[in-house]
């Protein structure tokens, strides 16, 4: 042994007076609270402490372990001061820390570790370990260490190793090039790390497993060969009672938690949590990883506030399995793969994050996957911005996506509810290719370079309110056998056709507005099919509308305006126009379709390319409101009901109620008030006894008397009012009422809104919203529901303030066969056919044998008798000589006269 002890102030050497020539002989020899100052020099022995003491170092001061630690503390407030510490193995402690508060200060420990055990609360401040083996400082117990600029450095194994129950506070602190982990936190212990650099370790730079904590706050983590931070089993879940009792003790909370931290330059993930643990990051910097920025799997729970996750060789954010993250203000960007990329079963909640710059598609979903978006910004991918598929599903509000190079979103076998989002750009704007039923409502679709909305083969699909700007393409595609209800919204400036359905789909438009499109507004091809109600169809360079071979096409009060030819049709297209307009168009064809009492359409007489002057408040689409316009147009209504078919005791109610409106509108003129009488009706019949029909004059009546603005007709039923999910419901039912306004809304089949037994439906919500719009809409509307006797009660004593709005039922009886006959009659005679007196006789008896079950139709099941008989009459003339010849000597009216033979046979219908 060199060098000499001093006990207090006092001097000592070897061979001098009070001198000690070790440095336990003077722990011995001292009083609780002495100050023992140590001369230069290396002392050979394994020091124990037990007592209030203090060692300071006078010059460069080594202790080389003996045998065992070169320091043991077991009790009191001992401090050691700018001491070397050394061992010859590295694997065990150099300093075991056993009880007590110890101190060890500006120490340099080498070839062994620093051990706190049992109960310890130890502080190592300015201190340095190197070449240790196992792990340079370890923590068990319920032990407590609070370390401030520490170096761990060039160790074999952990920097930090924390297990049990202990605890241990870090901060401006180095762990630097460790075999192992360079934190690893375990069991239920607890780290808190501040201002610390973990750098260069051979694994993660830190880990932490069990049920253990961990918050890191201002660090860096980088260089490491696995992950940046790494949690597993529980971590950062504790039971409650623990999170007490960790806060009592000083623990700032439970979880895994880092805020304002850089992690960088990982071999794997810059974060993984996996196997239920829970982290949380707020305000850090994860970037240039090999692995994903991020990774959240196999239940584990994160949470990412005001995250960047940057520059990785992976994706940004992954979370499989069952993981759950919320993320809220993070930017994920400039990735090797994805931006977002989950699959197995997780759920995400992402809220005003941007996702850009990606290598692969920027956020895909498979597996059973749940994403709910909001505010969120997508853009700068070469595939997709949104990609769904399998069973996933994605919920996104208020979103934008952009520069995405093939379509800015895509589901394909998943579902998806896009809601106030914002698409531009790429091949397509949105492409549907499921077996579920996408909801996009009022979504912006802009400047894709093909299609704006792509509905694929099979797929059924609603759209409201959806605008379509600028597509290099058709502004609507629906693909074969595919199915759209498409409400409100407007295509415009399209570089193909505005709506283009094809063969075998089906499209139920209403209120669409196609502007400006470069080829046709509607565009239906071979096979396709589709209704279309209270649509604007204007400036398109092609016929407006374009029915190709075999399509089945119904225009409802739609208006055609400012282009040459208003409809293109092959011969066998089936073309219906109801109540439609046509405005400044050249060569108009709609009006051609009109049928008396059926399928009208009206011309306005205005020179072609000139703006048709709009008609002032008050008035309708006609402006029938001259009182000999008026009076002629309740002739004619009068006329028209009147050569209705049966109905006798309905055409008197109707009557009675349209004198009692005139004395309404009588009374209002004079400045009285009107009687107390409600315009809403129940229609009580079967199917096919002309609800519909009597529906639509007395909307006619309404509006010729000035208590309607238009008396148009608007018919739903239950599959336009009910959504699919909570809150869907009331908005689409308003939707309907809305278009409505100033005619009559007509509900068929109204009973199913309540379906026996189920209370909880959803029909109920739309009965209730019906019911608070009648009231604030009292004078705009008129309501009919319809359906069959049996059933309308119920539907009226589900509600009471609906029973209070219907107060009178008009009822429908099914047509006698005399009437079915007369029906026939009808039908024949408006398509210039005759029934022979023999024909006339036998369809009685037909009528009369026929079974009324189920499939009878009552005036349908006249129609479709009609229909039969003039096919098996063209069968039958088909076989004959027609040539002029052979019509010459034919039976006189040969081509129009309907025979018995004609008639289908029993049970053909």
């Amino acid at each position: 042994m060199a060098g000499a002890v001093r006990l207090a102030a006092e001097r000592v050497a070897p061979g001098s007076w009070g001198g000690h020539r070790t440095i336990g002989a003077a722990v011995r020899a001292a009083k609780p609270g002495a100050v023992i100052t140590v001369q230069a020099g290396t002392y050979t022995e394994s020091l124990v402490l037990d007592k209030d003491v203090s060692l300071v170092a006078k010059g460069t001061v080594r202790l080389v372990a003996a045998r065992g630690p070169a320091l043991t503390v077991h009790a009191g407030r001992a401090e050691v001061r700018g001491f070397a510490l050394e061992s010859d193995v590295p694997r065990d402690p150099v300093v075991l820390l056993r009880g007590g508060e110890p101190v060890l200060r500006d120490c340099e420990i080498t070839g062994g570790r620093v051990e706190i055990a049992g109960t310890t609360t130890a502080r190592l401040g300015g201190c340095t370990v190197r070449r240790a083996g196992a792990a340079a400082v370890r923590l068990t117990g319920t032990g407590h260490a609070v370390l401030e600029d520490v170096t761990l450095a060039g160790c074999t194994g952990e920097g930090l190793r924390v297990e049990d129950e202990a605890r241990a506070e870090v901060s401006d602190s180095l762990i630097d090039g460790v075999t192992g982990h360079g934190v690893l936190v375990s069991g239920g212990a607890h780290v808190r790390l501040s201002r610390c650099e973990v750098r260069a370790s051979g694994e993660s730079a830190v880990l932490v497993g069990g049920h253990a904590t961990a918050s890191l706050d201002e660090c860096r983590l980088h260089g490491a060969g696995g992950q940046g931070l790494w949690t597993r089993g529980t971590a950062g879940r504790r039971a409650p009672a623990a999170e007490g009792a960790a806060h009592e003790a000083g623990d700032p909370g439970h979880g895994v938690r880092l805020r304002d931290c850089e992690i960088f330059r990982t071999a794997g993930a810059g974060v993984l949590a996996e196997d239920g643990s829970a982290v949380r990051l707020h305000g850090c910097h994860v970037h240039h990883t090999e692995g994903a920025a991020v990774l959240v799997t196999g239940g584990a729970g994160g949470e990412l506030v005001s995250v960047r996750a940057v520059d990785c060789a992976d994706s940004a954010l992954v979370v499989s399995a069952a993981g759950q993250v919320t993320a809220r203000d993070c930017t994920f960007a400039r990735t090797g793969a994805n931006g977002v990329y989950a699959v197995g079963e997780p759920d995400l909640a992402l809220t005003g994050c941007t996702v850009r710059d990606t290598a692969y598609t920027a956020v895909h979903l498979g597996g059973s996957a749940r994403l709910s978006a909001g505010d969120c910004t997508v853009t700068g991918t070469p595939e997709y911005g949104l990609r769904v598929t399998a069973r996933a599903e994605l919920l996104a509000t208020g979103c934008e996506v952009s520069g995405a190079e093939l379509a800015g979103v895509v589901v394909e076998d998943g579902d998806a509810a896009l809601r106030d989002c914002r698409v531009s750009g790429g091949r397509d704007g949105v492409r549907l290719r499921t077996s579920h039923r996408p909801l996009l409502a009022r979504c912006a679709i802009e400047g894709s370079a093909e299609t704006g909305v792509r509905v694929g083969p099979g797929t059924g699909a609603r759209l409201e309110n959806v605008t379509v700007t600028g597509s290099g393409g058709a502004g609507l595609l629906l693909e074969e056998d595919s199915t759209a209800v498409i409400e409100d919204g407007t295509v415009d400036a399209p570089g193909g056709s505005g709506v283009v359905v094809r063969a075998g789909a089906k499209a139920e438009v209403r209120g669409l507005t196609v502007e400006g499109a470069a080829k046709n507004a509607l565009y239906v091809d071979e096979g396709g099919a589709g209704r279309y109600e209270d649509c604007r169809l204007t400036g398109s360079r092609f016929p407006a509308v374009y029915a190709a071979a075999r399509s089945r096409v119904l225009l409802r009060r739609c208006t055609v305006t400012g282009t040459e030819t208003d409809l293109l049709r092959a011969e066998d297209a089936e073309v219906r126009a109801e109540d439609c307009h046509v405005e400044d168009v050249a060569e108009p064809l709609l009006p051609s379709l009109a049928s008396p009492g059926e399928a009208r359409a009206v011309l306005t007489a205005v020179p072609a390319h000139r703006a048709p002057a709009r008609t002032g408040p008050g008035e309708d689409e006609e402006g029938a409101r001259d009182p000999e316009e008026a009076a002629a147009k309740l002739a004619g209504l009068h006329a028209e009901l009147d050569r209705l078919v049966g109905l006798d005791g309905v055409k008197r109610e109707v009557l009675t109620l349209t004198r009692l409106m005139q004395m309404v509108k009588v009374r209002q003129d004079a400045g009285l008030a009107p009687p107390p009488l409600s315009r809403h009706l129940v229609f009580a019949g079967n199917a096919g006894t002309g609800k519909t029909t009597v529906a639509r004059l007395y909307g006619g009546f309404l509006a010729a008397l000035g208590l309607l603005s238009r008396g148009h007709l608007v018919e739903t039923d239950r599959g336009d009012l009910v959504g699919e999910y909570v809150g869907h419901t009331a908005p689409r039912t308003t939707a309907v009422f809305k278009r409505a306004l100033g005619g009559v809304l007509f509900i068929d089949e109204a009973y199913s809104l309540v379906p026996q037994g189920q209370m909880t439906d959803f029909g109920s919500e739309a009965v209730a919203t019906l019911v608070k719009l009648m009231e604030d809409h009292r004078d705009e509307v008129v309501v009919i529901v319809a359906g069959y006797p049996s059933e309308m009660d119920r539907l009226l004593g589900s509600n009471a303030g609906l029973a209070s709005r219907f107060t009178r039922t008009l009822h429908f009886d099914d047509y006698s066969p005399p009437e079915l006959v007369r029906i026939v009659q009808y039908q024949a005679a408006r398509h210039e056919y005759t029934c022979a007196p023999e024909t006339v006789e036998a369809l009685h008896d037909y009528f009369e044998t026929l079974p009324r079950g189920e499939r009878f139709g009552n005036g349908r099941s006249a129609r479709q008798v009609f229909q039969r008989m003039t096919e098996r009459h063209a069968a039958r003339v088909a076989e004959l000589d027609l040539s002029p010849a052979g019509l010459a000597a034919a039976e006189p009216d040969l081509l129009t006269t309907l025979r018995t033979a004609d008639l289908p046979p029993e049970g053909a219908l």
